[in-house]
């Protein structure tokens, strides 16, 4: 029997459309927030968008600052889950060291590095703006 080439016939979630499509979407969404909770840097980085969020419409002095102060904890938050959706896919091939595993697994934790360098080069400019 040929391998089906229509992917809504290998994935039924595929024949969804409009409001439907977007609810689903939205479900697997907060899946995918609730399995990021599971992760202590994710659940750690939460906790301090919580004080860094409301902090950022404080610290901002126009729009565009509080946009900029907010945005970067946000992106961290985002990276984090894009990190450990690279892990997770990794973990699921198999146990076994492998060379590439191991270079998307460091070029993963390589971009959380980064935005949370972005992220405190941001804030550290806006509290030399605000206090200096």
């Amino acid at each position: 029997m040929p391998a089906p080439t229509n992917p809504a016939d290998v994935n039924p979630q595929k024949h969804r459309t409009g409001l439907s499509r977007i609810v689903h979407a939205g479900g697997y969404s907060m899946e995918g927030l609730r399995a990021g909770w599971h992760e202590t840097a994710f659940r750690q980085e939460v906790m301090a968008a919580m004080i860094m969020v409301p902090t950022a419409f404080w610290l901002g002095q126009s729009w565009v600052e509080v946009a900029l102060l907010a945005g970067s904890v946000l992106i961290v938050m985002i990276v984090e889950l894009l990190n450990t959706g690279i892990e997770t896919a990794i973990d699921r091939i198999g146990p076994e060291w492998h060379d590439l595993s191991k270079r998307a697994k460091d070029m993963g934790s390589a971009a959380v590095l980064l935005s949370l360098l972005l992220c405190g080069g941001i804030w550290a400019a806006a509290l030399l703006h605000r206090f200096t």
